[in-house]
């Protein structure tokens, strides 16, 4: 980066404002560790938003890139290409088999395609469009802000201005078992749900919902649709987050984690549902091109090599154990600890993002999740040293902030 280069007038000027100002110009990474364009470090305990699961510059994921950046970066996925063979029958395997991938750029898309599938399904079975197109997704779920997801999505932050919005999608109370049950109808398709809400604040189902709900879809002959894309790929000690109620969807969107910082996205789609995709009827261009898919193979062979599974169940139990401490000592300011695994929010008495704000003033970086939720979303190599020192930035945080507001009160 040229040393005159003013950044933030360059977004002022240039960037669509849909993020807002960004606070910070972050130019290197390494494991868990940024630094912005002034020098200062910082614990990242944002990840991308749950992207970068194996840390900052992997050293495998770095040569992975590097080599196949010297052989082939792209081929239509008119022809075949071996890294994207190798990593779907990887995939299919992790999914239980007895199923098929595609391979798509994002976590949105592969939420439209799980859109699509229902369609589909719901053609097949009625044997005329439009008869059994209905998807029952949970209130206060997200699943993208592309059309589909947008209209998956019951928010009016994230639906306004767009209408009128895809058509079809009933809302249900998550782990209400019998309020799925009463949205689902004959013209109902499928059910659609994130194993933990994210952007909702944290969320988990349930294990007794999960298995209630797969056994709901299978007695009304609709598909159990699961949207992995932040919660999947090893980030609650499980390679899907599901897997913890012994259940199997009929399909999976996963993104994020897979590639480790690059963009990718993945359906697996169980057998015979997976032949309701034909020839035309779906696509992409850059989906699981040889650079994307060596990415992620690399990333899968770094979750296993390094046992980064049981790190998350280890690690997450420790930093579980020292937040309720905190907890207990600011009651009326932490409200709740939820989530699984390297997945946790924390709910306070306060704004997320003023918060967020404080930490990252502090070193600490990491995002909001709602309005007075904060987000622990490190690396997958997250050791007990780099919750201490989160925990310590965090510590010092609410004690200023709690402080404060009882002042205030």
């Amino acid at each position: 980066m040229k040393e005159d280069t003013n950044t933030e007038e360059l977004y002022v000027d240039n960037v669509l404002g849909n993020y807002g100002l960004p606070p910070v110009t972050f130019v290197r990474g390494r494991g868990l560790q940024l630094w912005d364009d002034s020098g200062k470090e910082y614990l990242d305990f944002c990840s991308g938003i749950a992207v970068t699961s194996i840390g900052h510059c992997h050293p495998k994921l770095v040569t992975a890139i590097q080599e196949q950046a010297a052989e082939l970066l792209c081929v239509s996925n008119l022809y075949r290409n071996q890294n994207q063979a190798i990593l779907a029958a990887k995939l299919n395997e992790k999914a239980g088999g007895k199923g098929k991938v595609f391979f798509c750029n994002s976590g949105a898309e592969a939420n439209e395609t799980l859109i699509k599938l229902a369609r589909l399904y719901g053609c097949q079975n009625a044997g005329l469009e439009g008869k059994q197109y209905k998807i029952v997704c949970a209130k206060n779920a997200f699943h993208g802000r592309t059309f589909g997801g947008m209209s998956a999505t019951p928010k009016v932050k994230i639906q306004q201005g767009f209408a009128p919005l895809v058509g079809g999608f009933v809302f249900a109370e998550l782990n209400n078992l019998e309020s799925f049950a009463a949205a689902i109808d004959s013209e109902t398709a499928a059910v659609f749900i994130e194993t933990i809400q994210g952007e909702g604040g944290i969320f988990p189902a349930t294990i007794e919902f999960l298995q209630g709900l797969r056994n709901l879809c299978d007695e009304r002959g609709v598909l159990l649709l699961i949207d992995e894309v932040q919660c999947g790929v090893g980030r609650t000690g499980h390679f899907f987050a599901f897997e913890k109620a012994g259940i199997r969807p009929d399909a999976i969107g996963m993104a994020k984690g897979l590639g480790g910082g690059v963009p990718i996205g993945a359906v697996w789609i169980r057998d015979p549902h997976a032949e309701l995709f034909q020839l035309g009827t779906h696509g992409t261009t850059f989906g699981g091109t040889p650079l994307i898919a060596a990415a992620s193979l690399a990333v899968l062979e770094t979750i296993e090599e390094e046992n980064l599974l049981q790190n998350v169940v280890t690690n997450s139990e420790y930093a579980l154990e020292r937040l309720n401490e905190l907890k207990k000592e600011f009651p009326e300011y932490i409200l709740d600890i939820r989530g699984a695994g390297f997945m946790i929010g924390i709910q306070i008495a306060d704004s997320s993002s003023d918060m967020v704000a404080e930490l990252r003033e502090g070193g600490l970086v990491l995002p909001p999740a709602g309005a007075d939720v904060v987000r622990f979303l490190p690396a997958l190599t997250a050791t007990k040293l780099d919750f201490d020192k989160a925990l310590e930035i965090l510590s010092t945080a609410v004690r200023k902030r709690a402080t404060t507001n009882n002042a205030a009160v």
